[in-house]
């Protein structure tokens, strides 16, 4: 039986909608993530389920970092996000900014090495044929050259603290021309900001008329998966600041609209939170974004949207298939959710009624029109 509403407000006030993470320490963030990751791995249906499937496919995975070996069964109908999970599970030692490690394919017969994409299957990316067991590297994400002889040396005293400085500096000023010229002379735009945490990339997508400037970045090898110290990709900050523009130019480009922040949250569940006009909403939804994801104490989007009465992005989440039946950790559905905050207007019974049998169910009937 779902509980009173009345009777969770504590449990609202700790819901990730508050992304309270400014305090965190760097090291307690890391050890937030593995455990998220082992949680996700144990929890039925999980990383670890993959073992008794009959398709799988085992690779050697190479952590350099680690001077470590292993190799890995992974189910390749999974995502690149579930099998660096899974790689992750192994180590018995702690990697700092995890997150922004990935599957790395060696450059191999005239094609270049590349990031595997987080939210692509993994069998999208084959693997060399008669070489025995496939392999592939896990590393931290940089910028992939395709120059074969590069100078070590210009290039780390082009990445000095003053420069990095100066590259935010110009994305903040929209300067295009001046970060296009860093790049062409070997700039990584995979980097934290020292006072913010944000890339270049996370930036320019908070800013507006960044279409340039977002190109430019990708372009000059900027991944779209790579998080700023708080955990989220450029998607995740376009979604947050409702920034239409940026959003969309960063789907045109390649970005996958399910991105997993650090606490396994999607753009779309940002945009349930931060509401404004519905079109980001929209607009994931149409990319074919997942929904459903939750957090850890089970609110998914349409617990948030009724939360904050966000009626529009209601309306689109029930449209593409959202569960107003689903309920969080202590069993509220969204209806507990709108009687709790008086969201008469966002309740779903008001938009979608009930079928008559989830009465049944225990279901707290909704406020009254």
């Amino acid at each position: 039986m779902p509980r009173s509403p009345t009777s969770s407000e504590d449990e609202m006030a700790q819901s990730f909608s508050d992304y309270s993470m400014g305090s965190e320490s760097d090291s307690s963030k890391e050890e937030t993530i593995y455990d998220t990751i082992r949680a996700t791995a144990e929890k039925p249906g999980g990383l670890r389920m993959e073992e008794s499937q009959g398709n799988t496919l085992v690779i050697r995975v190479v952590i350099q970092d680690l001077q470590q070996t292993k190799c890995i069964r992974f189910n390749p109908d999974a995502t690149v996000w579930v099998a660096k999970q899974r790689v992750l599970c192994t180590l018995n030692q702690s990697l700092k900014d995890v997150l922004n490690y990935g599957l790395f394919q060696p450059a191999s017969n005239g094609r270049d090495g590349k990031f595997l994409d987080e939210e692509r299957l993994l069998r999208e990316y084959p693997q060399p044929l008669g070489q025995g067991v496939p392999s592939l590297e896990f590393r931290y994400k940089k910028r992939v050259y395709k120059q074969s002889h590069l100078d070590e040396k210009q290039l780390a005293k082009l990445h000095t603290k003053t420069n990095l400085k100066k590259c935010m500096d110009h994305i903040h000023h929209r300067s295009v021309e001046k970060i296009v010229k860093m790049l062409d002379r070997g700039l990584d735009p995979n980097f934290h900001d020292l006072e913010t945490g944000e890339t270049p990339l996370t930036l320019a997508a908070q800013l507006d008329d960044s279409v340039e400037l977002i190109k430019a970045l990708r372009n000059g090898g900027a991944h779209l998966d790579f998080r700023a110290k708080d955990g989220m990709t450029a998607l995740h900050k376009a979604a947050r600041t409702r920034n239409q523009v940026a959003l969309k130019t960063l789907l045109e480009l390649g970005a996958s609209p399910d991105y997993k922040d650090s606490y396994g949250l999607t753009p779309l569940y940002h945009t349930a939170i931060v509401g404004g006009d519905p079109y980001c909403c929209e607009l994931l939804l149409h990319e074919h974004a997942t929904v459903c994801c939750k957090d850890e104490n089970g609110w998914h989007e349409i617990h948030q949207a009724c939360r904050y009465g966000h009626v529009q992005h209601l309306e689109h989440l029930l449209f593409y298939g959202a569960d107003m039946g689903a309920q969080n950790a202590s069993g509220n559905t969204a209806l507990h959710i709108c009687a709790l905050y008086n969201q008469v207007s966002g309740s779903p019974q008001s938009i979608h009624p009930l079928p008559p049998y989830l009465g049944a169910q225990g279901i707290v009937p909704g406020p009254s029109q």
